[in-house]
């Protein structure tokens, strides 16, 4: 087929994405259509939550629930870019995906900014890692570790880059600012 490809989006019932990613690669493999769809990803992301009790646990999540993106092969037709009969007839078809994101389910193709912000051409991108906690700017905490643990304050800013929280705790009377870890506090 064309040297020309296209990332398109398909809807799938919520908790199938993998489902769906796995079922349409099998179809690419057994009807040798690897020339046709190339890529199939569902995008994730690491997730570091912190709980209640300072522990910290990495989580995948999907970016996108109920999202697949299937890159494919197509021909520019009237200015539009088309995918063959037989690409739209298995992704359509495959168990799970309800159609793809477009209007009236017409497969309408990402533009290229799309596909740079999203990440998905970038193989390095393709599972990011953000950073999780149970609490926000100005809620009251409890310090659960270091020299400061025991103390009250109030969250001040959160660094999820960095993976510190400014506190404002008052001591002997006054106020005073501690750069502790986001493990470090809880809610309180």
């Amino acid at each position: 087929m064309a040297g020309i490809t296209k990332w398109y989006v398909v809807h799938t019932y919520s908790g199938y994405e993998n489902k769906v990613q796995d079922n349409i690669k099998k179809v690419v493999d057994n009807r040798n259509m690897n020339d046709q769809i190339l890529d199939v990803r569902v995008p994730t992301e690491l997730v570091v939550e912190v709980k209640d009790n300072g522990e910290t646990k990495e989580v995948e999540r999907k970016v996108f629930p109920g999202y697949v993106l299937v890159k494919v092969a197509v021909e520019a037709e009237d200015n539009e870019y088309v995918m063959s009969d037989d690409a739209w007839y298995v992704i359509r078809n495959t168990r799970g995906v309800t159609g793809f994101v477009g209007p009236e389910s017409k497969p309408v193709p990402l533009t290229d900014q799309e596909v740079a912000n999203l990440g998905v051409e970038d193989e390095e991108a393709e599972v990011a890692t953000t950073v999780e906690v149970n609490y926000k700017v100005g809620d009251f905490v409890r310090i659960t570790g270091g020299n400061l643990a025991d103390y009250s304050g109030v969250v001040q800013e959160i660094n999820t880059e960095t993976g510190r929280v400014k506190v404002t705790i008052s001591m002997f009377g006054r106020e005073t600012s501690a750069d502790l870890a986001l493990n470090q506090v809880e809610l309180a």
